[in-house]
């Protein structure tokens, strides 16, 4: 095992598949992982309430609002959860009193190609309507920029809904936080992989430091 020195498999997340078992760690903000190490050196019997101070939840690279904590919660307490992801989205007025809905960030590791088309899909099969355009207008300034103009009577909380229910727009990432503790496949809770990395650490510093010992020796 190399020696790691940030808690690369919380930060980056993991995710993979072996016989019988898969796992799927999601991604966290680097300040906020250091954060809870922090305070986990300070006090080792602190609770995973006392963590989630420091980490709210998961940082998916592609932004996206998580909706509701429950699923945060569980996750962490019992290293298995669900967590239901929407993309972000305003409205931005076009000419003639339309209206177009902009989506600005998707859920992680959705395709957004594939987005588009299956939304127009929806629009031409007739389950959708109130939509007149899609355009992916995505370049260097934006990064994601997909607009969906609508019909001037058109409600936008229907078609989103609609979008949400049919598409990717909403997505759901399952935690199912299993890694290899000591050679052992173990479900951890967020205490458990945090305390895992720190006893990395202190391996790693303690080795290091006896083999400079036995070599100045």
């Amino acid at each position: 095992v190399l020696p790691a020195k940030f808690p690369n498999l919380l930060v980056n997340g993991a995710q993979g598949i072996a016989v019988g078992m898969a796992t799927s760690i999601p991604p966290h903000n680097l300040r906020e992982i250091g954060k809870a190490l922090h305070r986990l050196l300070d006090n080792p019997e602190c609770s995973i309430d006392d963590l989630m101070q420091d980490v709210t939840g998961p940082d998916f690279p592609t932004g996206g609002t998580i909706c509701g904590r429950g699923g945060i919660l569980q996750g962490y307490k019992t290293g298995r959860g669900r967590v239901i992801l929407r993309a972000k989205h305003h409205m931005e007025e076009l000419k003639r009193g339309k209206e177009a809905i902009v989506v600005t960030e998707i859920p992680y590791q959705v395709n957004k190609a594939e987005l588009v088309k299956r939304m127009a899909e929806l629009v031409n099969d007739g389950k959708v309507e109130g939509i007149t355009d899609i355009r992916d207008e995505s370049d260097k300034e934006h990064a994601v920029r997909v607009v969906i103009e609508l019909k001037a009577s058109a409600d936008p909380t229907i078609i989103l809904n609609q979008l949400y229910k049919h598409t990717q727009l909403q997505d759901t990432f399952s935690l199912n936080m299993i890694a290899l503790v000591e050679g052992r496949p173990e479900v951890l809770n967020l205490k458990e992989l945090l305390e895992s990395y720190r006893d990395h650490r202190i391996a790693v510093i303690r080795r290091r430091t006896q083999f400079l010992l036995d070599r100045a020796e």
